[in-house]
C-alpha cells in the first residue's frame, strides 16, 4: 500500500516534469539551450514511462487524480512573475532550469529507493535501476551547467 502511494506521488512528478521540460525545450527553440532541452524532454518521458512500467509489474495502478495534480501543479507554475508582462523572459530560463533540476533529484531520490528495497518488493530488473540512476546523475550534471550560464546571462545583463 504504501510503496503504492509512493509510486504514484513519483508518477505524479514525473508527469510535472514532462510538462515543464516539454515547455522550456518550445520556449527555448533556436537558442543554444534548445537541443539541450529537447535531448531532456525526451529522457524524461522515457523515465516516466519505465516508472510506469514498474508499477505494472508491481500491479499497481496509475491514480488519475494524482496525475490531473501534477499536471496542474506545472500549469499553475506558468503564473509566477518573470520581470515582463508578457512572454519568456531570462529569468524564466534559470527558474524553468532549477525547477528540473529540482524534479531530476527527486527521480534520483525515487530510483535509489527502488534500488534499496528492489528485493524485498520484488521491483523488476528491468529497467535496470542502475542505468535509470545513471541518466538522472548526468541530467543533474547537465542541468547545473545550463543553469549556471542561464543564471549569468540572466543577471549580468541590464535590467
Amino acid at each position: 500500500m504504501l510503496l503504492a502511494i509512493y509510486l504514484n506521488d513519483h508518477f505524479a512528478g514525473a508527469t510535472a516534469g514532462r510538462e515543464l521540460v516539454r515547455r522550456a525545450a518550445a520556449s527555448n527553440r533556436g537558442t543554444a539551450y534548445g537541443p539541450f532541452l529537447d535531448e531532456l524532454a525526451r529522457e524524461i518521458a522515457e523515465d516516466r514511462d519505465a516508472l510506469r512500467r514498474i508499477m505494472r509489474a508491481l500491479n499497481v495502478r496509475v491514480d488519475p487524480m494524482k496525475v490531473a495534480a501534477g499536471w496542474s501543479a506545472e500549469k499553475l507554475g506558468r503564473l509566477k512573475l518573470n520581470g515582463r508582462l508578457r512572454g519568456y523572459s531570462p529569468l524564466s530560463r534559470v527558474v524553468e532550469l532549477e525547477a528540473l533540476a529540482l524534479g531530476v533529484r527527486g527521480k534520483l531520490a525515487g530510483w535509489h529507493t527502488l534500488e534499496t528495497v528492489q528485493d524485498e518488493r520484488s521491483i523488476p530488473a528491468s529497467p535496470p535501476l542502475a542505468e535509470l540512476i545513471a541518466r538522472a546523475e548526468r541530467q543533474l550534471e547537465a542541468l547545473e551547467s545550463h543553469r549556471r550560464r542561464a543564471a549569468a546571462e540572466a543577471f549580468e545583463a541590464p535590467n
